[in-house]
């Protein structure tokens, strides 16, 4: 079963065959890619195969694409377009190529009830990766984040901080219109299209793509379990991503399940007798509450220190040439012997 088609055409050929390369390398996109450079090879090929979603630049436009039966048409505006196309969304040319996709994917996500059937994802499975430790400062976001930017080099990856403080804005240096409360409100919402909604709030980082976490701790601690395993199963479902990797926090409604849907399980871990009573703690809990398994899954780290010396807005990217992104990739070694 093929993928569906998403075409993006400008006159400009050097933007529009480098913005293709641009979607190709990203593994998330659950389009077939098309890239049309002139008005008459974009007419010919939608004459003879469904274009679900098309980008075109406002020169581009014209009566004959308006007439072709296509699902979702975006404009690519330089900043003024026509009046006669105020019918449809736009989103500005000259912006970085991952905010393009994900105000593309945010108008596609706004009106299209979408089903599995559908939109068939082509991927082999998606592999879920907790990142847990009942210890606090152990450098177990720092982890995750280096964990993910190494796999990202080759696969689809998804990271989800699901911390009551996470501090993401102020690390990042920059705002964000929409986070995961908005993307919880949709997974209640139970509307169909949660995947393209949720491309629409991807932010992306050295290739590994995230949703914003959380601004306020109640919308943490507020989320039932239900509602967590809908996002995670529609997800692992329905998108494209070949890994998610969960930052865990402690304020988690039904954390062992959470943890029971994980392969592998990492746990940083310090040897102060605080720390050591805090994971026994943990352990015996697990095994009163008849969760065995999450023992054998869990991997227990003593991370290398790593003093973050590089500015806020460089340290997610530094992490990985760092002695920790070192400690992480000899750990991914060692699985695949």
């Amino acid at each position: 079963m093929k993928k569906n088609i998403f075409a993006v055409c400008d006159l400009e050929v050097d933007y529009a065959l480098n913005f293709m390369d641009y979607l190709n390398q990203k593994k998330n996109i659950p389009f077939e890619i098309q890239a049309f450079t002139t008005v008459e090879s974009l007419i010919a090929y939608g004459k003879n195969i469904h274009i679900e979603l098309l980008l075109i630049s406002q020169k581009a436009m014209c009566r004959q694409v308006q007439e072709l039966e296509i699902g979702k048409i975006v404009i690519l505006s330089e900043g003024v377009h026509p009046p006669e196309l105020d019918r449809y969304p736009s989103v500005y040319k000259y912006q970085a190529s991952s905010d393009v996709v994900r105000e593309v994917m945010a108008c596609y996500g706004a009106e299209k009830a979408v089903t599995p059937v559908a939109f068939p994802v082509l991927k082999k499975t998606t592999v879920i990766y907790g990142i847990y430790s009942p210890v606090g400062r152990c450098l177990k976001t720092s982890f995750a984040l280096t964990l993910g930017q190494i796999l990202a080099k080759e696969k689809a990856v998804l990271y989800l901080n699901l911390e009551e403080y996470a501090g993401f804005e102020e690390l990042m240096g920059k705002g964000f219109s929409q986070n995961l409360s908005d993307l919880l409100y949709f997974v209640r919402q139970e509307n169909g299209n949660l995947i393209y909604k949720m491309n629409g709030m991807i932010q992306t980082v050295n290739n590994l793509d995230y949703i914003p976490p959380v601004r306020t701790p109640e919308d943490i601690r507020g989320t039932e379990w239900e509602d967590w395993e809908n996002l995670i199963k529609e997800i692992v479902s329905h998108s494209s991503y070949e890994v998610v990797i969960l930052d865990i926090g402690g304020a988690i409604d039904g954390i062992f399940q959470m943890l029971d849907m994980c392969k592998r399980i990492y746990m940083p871990v310090l040897t102060d007798p605080v720390s050591v009573s805090k994971i026994s703690q943990f352990e015996n809990l697990v095994r009163i509450w008849d969760y065995p398994q999450i023992l054998a899954r869990t991997t227990k780290m003593h991370l290398p220190f790593h003093g973050g010396n590089a500015a806020p807005e460089n340290y997610i990217e530094g992490l990985l040439w760092s002695e920790l992104g070192d400690y992480v990739r000899e750990i991914l070694r060692k699985e695949r012997e």
